[in-house]
């Protein structure tokens, strides 16, 4: 071997040990912010409790708004750290990297997505070849989707007529790709790089209930087995979801 060539090979190794360090680092930093938050949050949420069970009858009606506004304001502050450390966790879980069916994990999504919005049905078709595979964990892939079909449920099932449509094919690049389009409230595509971001959020929580985490949480399950995520607006309103897997291996 060259030294120019060994001189690569030692720069590439150590960057690759720097990255690791870093990643190691910041998950390190995750969890223990959200665990140290922990203690002092549950004092606050307990006590606020208390006060309102003790001295509520005795607070005026602006006094007592106050102390509910402190309690929900550290309920949801919980909230936030259990999604932050769940997704700080995500880093450690292991792949099993192995062919998976799409049209069960499809199917068995959508029934989910389905039961959890009987109250507000929303029509989903589903297109997926029995026989296309791709390389990936299933319990993993199941997850993804999952948040990304609950994330189209969410945002089109207040439209009159709504619907989703969830379609995969084999792309002459050699790679597999699953589409969930949905007729929605769609979003700004100035605003795009606040879709895959911590608690990103493009529209109000009063509008849409959630953290912003569903499709961060898709991205980063999906890069774990190689597969991505891509979100565009459709010019008729709503969104596609692009999700690109590597086929089977044989």
């Amino acid at each position: 071997m060259h030294s120019s060539e060994r001189d690569v090979q030692q720069r590439v190794q150590q960057l690759e040990a720097e990255l690791a360090a870093s990643r190691a680092e910041l998950q390190a930093f995750t969890y223990a912010v959200s665990h140290d938050l922990r203690a002092p949050l549950r004092h606050l949420v307990s006590f606020a409790r208390l006060l309102e069970e003790e001295a509520g009858a005795q607070l005026s009606g602006e006094c007592a708004d106050f102390l509910r506004t402190i309690t929900t304001s550290a309920e949801h502050m919980g909230v936030l750290l259990d999604a932050l450390t769940a997704l700080s966790r995500l880093a450690a879980v292991p792949v099993v990297s192995e062919p998976v069916a799409l049209a069960p994990l499809v199917a068995a999504c959508v029934q989910d997505v389905q039961a959890a919005g009987a109250d507000r049905p929303v029509h989903v078709t589903a297109d997926v070849p029995a026989s296309l595979l791709v390389q990936g964990d299933a319990a993993l892939l199941g997850q993804a989707l999952a948040q990304v079909l609950g994330n189209a449920y969410k945002f089109s099932a207040a439209v009159a007529a709504p619907r989703i449509g969830v379609s995969a094919h084999a792309t002459p690049q050699g790679t597999v790709q699953l589409r969930v389009e949905d007729n929605g409230a769609g979003f700004n595509p100035a605003m795009q790089d606040k879709l895959f971001t911590v608690f990103g959020r493009l529209h109000s929580a009063k509008q849409f209930p959630g953290l912003g985490m569903g499709l961060l949480t898709a991205r980063r399950v999906l890069a774990k087995m190689g597969a991505t995520i891509h979100l565009a607006p459709q010019d008729s309103g709503g969104a596609l979801a692009t999700l690109t897997f590597a086929p089977a291996k044989k």
